[in-house]
Order: C-alpha cells, then structure tokens, then sequence
C-alpha cells in the first residue's frame, strides 16, 4: 500500500479543483506515491510523465462534484445552519453565480467561517474514504529528510 502525506493530497486536490474541470489535474503514482500535477492553463515547473494519462500506474485526484462537495454539500450546510433560507440557496445553484451569491448570503449571516470549517471537514473525510477505497495510505506529515 502506497503512503502520501495528507497535506500533499489536499493540495493537489484544491489544485486540480482550481479551474474549470480538466483545467488542472492531479495524480498519484500508485506505486511511489508521488503525485503529478497537469494544467492547460499554467506552466509548471516538472515536466509530467508521458505515460501518465495512458498508464493504470495513476490515480486521477477526484474533483469536488464527484464526492458530492459541491452543491449538495452548500446545501447540506444550508439546511443545518439556515433552514430558512434553503429554497433560496437551491435557487442559487439553478444558475450562474451560484457560489458567489451562496458566499454573500453566509457572510451576511455570520456564518462564512462555520462553512469553511463545515467543508473542510468534508473534503478530509471524503478524500479519506477515497483513499481507503482506492488502497492509498495517509500520513500526517511529509517525511523528514
């Protein structure tokens, strides 16, 4: 079983989530561990492996949408936190802005930094049970040279 540092994995998670979807990618090689990063957007410094959209030696990094940490998480939090407000946040998300509009609301409600926390702990969880189903082990900290 392969180990990665969980502050590796969440970074290149929040990289490959930056973007429009195939924008950035992110991979874990299955049998080191190291992850590689692609863009059609931005430069980066290392060069990918060739191999490394053909090979079944990568695991593509999941996007939000795909552990449901998008909309249904917003409003998950929504019908905890500001139950009266539901049908006006899942009117939010039939449209463009969503987020943008969904953030507004949250700061004029307080409540902006308890949904940080609140996704936070749900992309940790979700990215922990990918990873226990995809067989990769997570460590707390990078290794120590």
């Amino acid at each position: 079983m392969v180990t990665v540092p969980f502050s590796d994995l969440l970074d290149a998670f929040d990289f490959a989530n930056a973007g429009a979807p195939y924008e950035n990618r992110a991979f874990i090689h299955r049998d080191t561990g190291a992850i590689h990063w692609t863009s059609v957007m931005v430069e980066l410094e290392e060069e990918p492996p060739e191999d490394l959209e053909t090979s079944d030696r990568y695991l593509a990094l999941p996007y939000k949408n795909e552990l449901d940490l998008g909309r249904e998480l917003a409003l998950s939090f929504v019908d905890q936190e500001l139950p009266s407000e539901y049908d006006r946040c899942a009117d939010f998300f039939r449209r463009g802005g969503a987020y943008r509009r969904f953030k507004d609301l949250l700061e004029s409600r307080d409540v902006l930094e308890k949904w940080y926390a609140f996704e936070a702990q749900a992309i940790e969880a979700a990215l922990r049970a990918w990873c226990e189903e995809h067989g990769i082990q997570l460590s707390p900290e990078k290794p120590v040279a």
